[in-house]
């Protein structure tokens, strides 16, 4: 599973133009699901992303995790996390999961991050517009295979 975090002061997503989730300050997560994935990625990521100490404390370092803040995270399907573009001037996306197992791997992984903090999330597999407006910003890349 590959994720973008973006450290957020608010986040929202619409589907067809309406809004379908929005959080405050917390974490936009853009989710990837790749072929090979298993409940174990998500288990591996959910872990390192409930507890990453990215948020400022009172001294304005950053030594404070979702979790210990007790803030929200807005999750979203984001299939194109999986592009390879190597060959050509046109991203192939071979390594994604086929949809059915991506989809149920995705709710696994909100399923768990629901455990540590309030949830949002996307539509899956829909066209959706983000709104994002990042605090810092700060954006982190983490790929379950590499935790």
């Amino acid at each position: 599973m590959r994720a973008v975090l973006q450290r957020v002061k608010r986040s929202a997503v619409s589907v067809e133009g309406t809004e379908v989730a929005k959080i405050g300050a917390g974490l936009n997560i853009l989710l990837g699901v790749l072929k090979g994935d298993s409940e174990t990625d998500a288990e591996r990521l959910a872990a390192k992303v409930a507890n990453l100490r990215i948020f400022a404390d009172e001294a304005g370092k950053m030594n404070l995790s979702l979790k210990d803040l007790g803030a929200e995270a807005l999750i979203i399907s984001q299939f194109t996390l999986a592009a390879d573009i190597k060959k050509g001037r046109r991203p192939a996306f071979d390594s994604a999961m086929e949809p059915k197992e991506a989809e149920r791997l995705y709710e696994y992984f909100c399923e768990l991050m629901e455990r540590e903090c309030s949830v949002k999330r996307g539509v899956f597999g829909a066209m959706m517009e983000v709104e994002i407006v990042n605090d810092g910003p700060v954006t982190i890349i983490a790929d379950s295979k590499e935790l």
